[in-house]
């Protein structure tokens, strides 16, 4: 069956697959969404504490599926036949479709249908129960991590078509910011637990560059923030209250050492 539903002209696509609510599943789809509002992407994909990994990556699995779904929706009229005749992103990647199933030797094709088999093979994973399993007690098989990958380094070539050949498309639809966010979500969720090899990354590699350079100098500046934070309480704190000042002693030498790191790995950026 066909992922796309109606004709190539619409606009969105609909997300078949929902995590069924009261389910631990559900729950922690909730968990991801409260702490995405914090603004901290890093802490956002960290997998919380006392939970399975293997759950965290299924639920993460899915809801990427349903944002690039989403995504790829508001441009299908620009990613034509005509105007996409092959999957590619940019000049130096072109990618063949090939599911080991239905179609085992790669076949060159148009992009709007490159991602409408992509999308249909992703949407069959995530039904199967017996990969995706959504009830309580039924174990992940062995094979779970091995396909979630497949389905990551797949969804991720969508993000790649629609930067090289669509972003202009997406700033006319003032989607950027959204895009933005969807993607720099989902290379953190990527990077953070090791799940698609960098040479997959290769089409994007400079836009994945400025996204962790630009987390990482911010994450610096609240560091020396702080650490300017701490100069001062200790410095003006009674010299009288020794527990009060040995323990602020403590922390300024703790955010010195690492101030000192973050300064020197900043120079040594500066300097390459």
């Amino acid at each position: 069956m066909s992922f796309l539903f109606g004709s190539r002209s619409s606009k969105t696509f609909k997300p078949k697959k929902n995590i069924p609510e009261g389910s631990h599943q559900y729950e922690l789809l909730k968990h991801a969404e409260a702490t995405l509002g914090s603004g901290n992407l890093r802490q956002a994909v960290m997998l919380p504490e006392g939970e399975d990994l293997n759950e965290w990556i299924a639920v993460n699995t899915v809801d990427f599926f349903n944002q690039i779904n989403m995504l790829y929706g508001t441009i299908t009229e620009f990613c034509t036949e005509t105007n996409c005749s092959v999957m590619s992103a940019g000049p130096r990647y072109e990618y063949h479709w090939a599911d080991g199933t239905n179609i085992k030797k790669p076949i060159k094709c148009s992009a709007p249908k490159y991602i409408d088999y992509l999308m249909t093979w992703v949407q069959d994973q995530l039904d199967d129960e017996t990969l995706f399993p959504s009830k309580i007690g039924v174990p992940f098989p062995k094979n779970f991590m091995s396909v979630a990958k497949t389905i990551l380094k797949r969804l991720f070539r969508v993000y790649a078509h629609i930067y090289h050949q669509h972003f202009d498309s997406v700033m006319q639809l003032q989607e950027e910011a959204h895009l933005n966010t969807s993607f720099k979500h989902f290379i953190f969720f990527v990077q953070e637990f090791n799940l698609i090899d960098r040479r997959e990354l290769a089409p994007l590699h400079d836009l994945i560059e400025k996204l962790g350079s630009k987390d990482s100098r911010c994450s610096k500046t609240n560091l020396f923030c702080l650490l300017f934070f701490n100069c001062f309480l200790f410095f003006s704190v009674n010299p009288c209250d020794l527990c009060y000042l040995f323990i602020h002693f403590i922390c300024f030498c703790f955010l010195f050492r690492l101030s000192c790191f973050c300064l020197a790995s900043i120079v040594l950026q500066c300097t390459k």
